[in-house]
């Protein structure tokens, strides 16, 4: 599955008529349970490598993805499955999912970036605790601490995920790519080099159609037509 995360993120990244990607279970009771420990326990050396590898890409690419990315944390969310939300730009949970990163009990770290998002998303120190203690933790502790931006009743996700990401779908797509690189990408850099790509950003969107149509479109008091 995960050779197949990849791939399936590069055709939704190219479909002309995806304009947001959400990351979400097909079932009820899990959004991930985690590795299938009996198989990765086995694996070492060149073989732990190469995966932790496969991983690390994936990570670039959810970071990478011009297109916004939103999760739908439902049910039981650890492990690497948990982690890919960690690069997602908004993240609604179920009143009733409890998250964690448990890897600390099998002697080992979370290998799809999340020591390195967590650590952005909820500062040093806070990270270390989760990390270190590898508790799985309410959706409501989840926001307060920064995991989680949005819980909504069980019942309720995919209808809150949806409409959400509809929101955004309305929005100028050269506009939110342009926003997502300044803020995930920028946000790795030195301040400095972080405003380079601002710079650079404001400048090739204030040369595209949709800038000019945005500003016509104000003016007239009338809704946009985005290209």
């Amino acid at each position: 599955m995960l050779c197949e995360l990849p791939r399936a993120l590069e055709t939704l990244i190219a479909a002309r008529d995806t304009r947001v990607i959400v990351v979400a279970s097909a079932l009820d009771r899990y959004f991930s349970s985690g590795a299938d420990l009996r198989s990765f326990g086995a694996w070492r050396g060149p073989r732990m490598r190469e995966w932790v590898t496969t991983c690390h890409r994936m990570v670039a690419l959810l970071r990478a993805s011009p297109k916004p990315l939103l999760a739908a944390i439902n049910g039981v969310a650890v492990g690497g499955g948990v982690e890919i939300a960690w690069h997602c730009d908004v993240r609604f949970a179920a009143a009733d999912a409890r998250i964690g990163q448990p890897e600390i009990d099998i002697a080992y770290v979370p290998p799809i970036g999340a020591t390195q998002a967590l650590a952005r998303l909820m500062g040093r120190n806070r990270a270390l605790r989760f990390l270190y203690e590898g508790d799985l933790v309410g959706a409501a502790e989840a926001r307060a601490l920064g995991l989680v931006d949005v819980v909504v009743p069980p019942g309720q996700l995919h209808a809150a995920v949806a409409g959400y990401a509809r929101r955004l779908a309305a929005k100028p797509a050269n506009a939110l790519a342009a926003i997502r690189r300044c803020v995930t990408l920028g946000g790795a850099l030195p301040f400095d080099a972080g405003l380079d790509l601002e710079l650079e950003e404001a400048v090739a969107l204030a040369g595209s159609p949709n800038f000019a149509e945005g500003i016509e479109a104000f003016l007239a008091k009338r809704p946009p037509r985005w290209t």
